[in-house]
C-alpha cells in the first residue's frame, strides 16, 4: 500500500484494522488464547496494537522475501499439536462479519472436520478459509516461491464452499483508494483517534 502507516495500523473507526479484524474473530466466539497473530514489518507495533487483546503473536522472519505462503506456514507451525484446522483471516480486512466467520466455522464442524471451507460471493472465493490440518503438511512442503492457492487448487473437489450474500469476503485493502473507499468516516478525518 505504500505510505508512512502499514494498512495493519491504520485507523478504522475505534480500533486500527488488525485490531478489527481481531474483534471479529472474538465477537465471533473465538478466544483470544486462540487467535495468533502472524507478523512482519514493523512487528513491534503491530504486536503493540493487539496486546491489550490477549492473543499470541508469531513473527514471521520470512516477511521480506516471501508473499503471504511464508506467514501462512509460520502461522500454521505454532499451533499446538490436536488442532482440528486453521481459520486463515487476513489481517487487511476489517470488513469481515461475523456471522460469515461463525458460517464459514459451522460448517467445517458439520462436515466432521475434514473439509476445506472457503466462503463464496457470486461465485468468487473469499476469505477467512478453514483450512483442516489433514492439508496442513502440504501446505507447509510448499516452497517460497509457492502461494496456498497450490493447494486450494489441488483439492478443488474437495472444497465446501459456504455461500454468503456480502462481499466483505472480497474486500481488502491493498491501496489507499481500498481504504478510503472502504474505511468508516471516523477513520479518516485529518487526526482521528485510533
Amino acid at each position: 500500500m505504500g505510505g508512512a502507516t502499514p494498512k495493519q495500523l491504520l485507523p478504522w473507526g475505534p480500533h486500527t484494522v488488525i485490531e478489527q479484524v481481531v474483534a471479529t474473530l472474538l465477537q465471533a466466539g473465538f478466544a483470544a488464547d486462540e487467535i495468533t497473530v502472524v507478523t512482519g514489518h514493523r512487528r513491534e507495533e503491530v504486536e503493540g496494537a493487539v496486546a491489550h487483546l490477549g492473543v499470541r503473536c508469531v513473527h514471521n522472519p520470512a516477511y521480506a522475501e516471501a508473499d503471504m505462503l511464508a506467514s501462512i506456514q509460520a502461522g500454521l507451525r505454532s499451533l499446538p499439536d490436536g488442532c482440528g484446522g486453521a481459520l486463515l483471516a487476513l489481517a487487511d480486512q476489517p470488513q469481515m462479519q461475523v456471522q460469515t466467520v461463525r458460517q464459514v466455522v459451522e460448517a467445517f464442524q458439520a462436515g466432521g472436520g475434514w473439509a476445506l471451507v472457503i466462503p463464496s460471493y457470486q461465485m468468487r472465493r473469499g476469505h477467512p478459509i478453514l483450512l483442516p490440518a489433514r492439508l496442513w503438511p502440504e501446505v507447509l512442503a510448499l516452497p517460497a516461491d509457492a502461494s496456498l492457492r497450490a493447494v486450494v487448487q489441488r483439492h478443488a473437489h474437495e472444497i465446501h464452499y459456504v455461500v454468503v450474500d456480502t462481499p466483505t469476503v472480497l474486500a481488502d485493502l491493498d491501496t489507499p483508494e481500498d481504504y478510503r473507499a472502504a474505511a468508516p468516516a471516523s477513520s479518516l478525518e485529518p487526526n482521528p483517534q485510533p
